[in-house]
């Protein structure tokens, strides 16, 4: 987008850009369903296609971050001050950066997720992508709180949802917890380099979470100040 055109989207909505990007974000980041729907078949042509899109969903998000970042003009958005925005922008492209090294990463080894752990895993994914979904959701009311000067019903129904995004998050440590139990009980039977990389995938995706929880702590504090 022209920068001239972006600073039209500035003046109709200003915070429209920043809600383009979280929903471009949380795009990617479901693109890890089909993915591992892939990766379970071990059809990874699929899963190259599929991570494919990821990456070019992630390429999008860039687009915008880096136009945000140049154009995002000073003080017309009290009371948002201009760093907070950018500092939710981080936070939003921290999720697009995981969900493509994650699928990069599978896909790079070809990591076969055993059996044992399928439906477990995939419980545990749903669920922090249910974390994205929600800090999209934040986000996406941003516009109708600056409407409302930040105050009143929607002020409470932001921190409702934030709230809510808390919950999300400490239920996939809950999950996470279990989930490296079962891959434990499994190790001795497993390659212990794949044992190794199945821990991280099982953090990076819990960190699909935790960065979703992080942006939901960095506009409470916007809203406290």
């Amino acid at each position: 987008m022209p920068i001239n055109s972006f600073l039209g989207v500035f003046a109709k909505s200003p915070l429209k850009p920043l809600e383009d990007h979280i929903n471009l974000v949380d795009k990617c980041s479901k693109g890890l369903l089909p993915f591992f729907q892939a990766v379970y078949a071990q059809d990874w042509k699929t899963a190259q296609e599929t991570q494919k899109n990821i990456s070019q969903l992630e390429k999008q998000a860039d687009v915008i971050k880096r136009e945000l970042r140049i154009s995002l003009p000073v003080g017309i958005f009290m009371p948002i001050q201009r760093q907070d925005v950018l500092d939710l922008l981080t936070q939003q492209d921290k999720i697009a950066n995981k969900a493509k090294d994650i699928s990069g990463r599978i896909l790079g080894r070809q990591l076969v997720i055993p059996v044992e752990l399928q439906d477990s895993f995939m419980t545990y994914l749903k669920r922090c992508l249910d974390a994205t979904n929600q800090a999209t959701k934040v986000i996406n009311e941003l516009d109708d709180l600056l409407e409302t000067g930040f105050k009143g019903r929607e002020l409470r129904l932001v921190e409702d949802m934030i709230e809510r995004l808390d919950e999300i998050e400490d239920d996939t440590d809950t999950i996470q917890i279990s989930l490296r139990r079962s891959l434990l009980a499994l190790e001795k039977d497993l390659n212990p380099v794949d044992v190794m990389f199945l821990y991280s995938i099982i953090e990076w995706v819990g960190e699909l979470a935790d960065i979703s929880e992080r942006v939901g702590s960095r506009l409470e504090l916007m809203l406290a100040n």
